[in-house]
C-alpha cells in the first residue's frame, strides 16, 4: 500500500492590533504563531513526500511485472526503489525535528496563560483546552511517525529480498501482507492527527477571539488522503 497523505495544518494568524506594549495576550499569541512558523519545514515535505511515494510505487509495479529471468532487472530497479525509501525516511526525520521544536515553542504559553488578568477567565478556559488538543495532536504525530517509520523499515526489507533469486511467493506475499497492515495504521494515525490539528486550529481562534485580539487568518488547503495497495 502506498499512502499518499497531506497532513492537516495548523492555521496561520496576522496580528492587526491589540493592547499597547508586550502584554501576556500578546506573549501567548507570539508562541503560538512562532510554533507555526517552525512546523514550515513539515509542510514543506509533504509535495516531495507524495512524489517520492509515487515514483517508488511505479518502480513496484514494474518489479512485480517482470519474470525471475529478469533477475538483473528486478536487482536493479529493487535497489532503486531501496534508495528512494531511504529519501523518504531522510524527509520524515525532518517533518519530526520541525514538529518537536514547534511543540518545545507552544509549551511556552504556559507562564503568559497564568499571567492573564482575572477577567480573562474565559480565554484561560481555552487556553487549557489548547493545550490539551495539541498535547494529543503532538501524542498522534508521534505514533504517526513511529508507524510510517517502521513501514519504511518493512518496505526496505520487501527490496531486499526481491533481489533473492531464491525467493518464493509465499515469502513475498507474507512480507507484503505485512506492509499493508503497517500502512493502515500510519492511515489511522493520520487520520487522528488531521482531526487534532483541525481541533486546534478552532481552538487557537476561539482562544485570539476571547482575549480580544484582532487577528486575520490565511487559507489553509484541506487535508486530504488517498491509497494504492499493493498488489502482487
Amino acid at each position: 500500500m502506498r499512502l499518499h497523505i497531506f497532513a492537516a495544518l495548523l492555521a496561520t494568524a496576522a496580528f492587526l492590533s491589540a493592547c499597547t506594549g508586550q502584554s501576556a495576550e500578546e506573549e501567548i499569541y507570539d508562541h503560538l504563531e512562532k510554533a507555526v512558523t517552525l512546523e514550515d519545514t513539515f509542510r514543506e515535505q509533504q509535495q516531495p513526500m507524495v512524489e517520492l511515494e509515487t515514483k517508488e510505487q511505479q518502480l513496484y509495479e514494474e518489479i512485480i511485472n517482470l519474470n525471475m529471468d529478469q533477475i538483473d532487472e528486478i536487482k536493479e530497479k529493487s535497489q532503486q526503489a531501496a534508495k528512494i525509501v531511504e529519501e523518504r525516511k531522510e524527509k520524515l526525520d525532518l517533518e519530526k525535528e520541525s514538529i518537536d521544536a514547534a511543540k518545545e515553542e507552544f509549551d511556552k504559553i504556559e507562564s503568559p496563560v497564568n499571567d492573564l488578568d482575572e477577567e480573562k477567565e474565559e480565554a484561560k478556559v481555552k487556553a487549557e483546552e489548547l493545550v490539551e488538543t495539541m498535547d494529543a495532536r503532538y501524542e498522534a504525530y508521534q505514533n504517526l511517525y513511529t508507524a510510517y517509520d517502521e513501514a519504511l523499515t518493512l518496505d526496505k526489507e520487501l527490496y531486499d529480498m526481491m533481489q533473492d533469486e531464491e525467493l518464493t511467493e509465499e515469502q513475498l506475499q507474507d512480507q507484503i501482507d505485512q506492509v499493508n497492515q503497517k500502512y493502515n495504521e500510519v492511515m489511522e494515525h493520520n487520520e487522528s492527527f488531521n482531526k487534532h490539528t483541525e481541533s486546534y486550529n478552532q481552538l487557537k481562534k476561539e482562544l485570539y477571539e476571547a482575549m480580544d485580539l484582532d487577528v486575520s487568518y490565511q487559507e489553509q488547503d484541506e487535508s486530504s488522503a488517498s491509497e494504492d495497495k499493493k498488489e502482487e
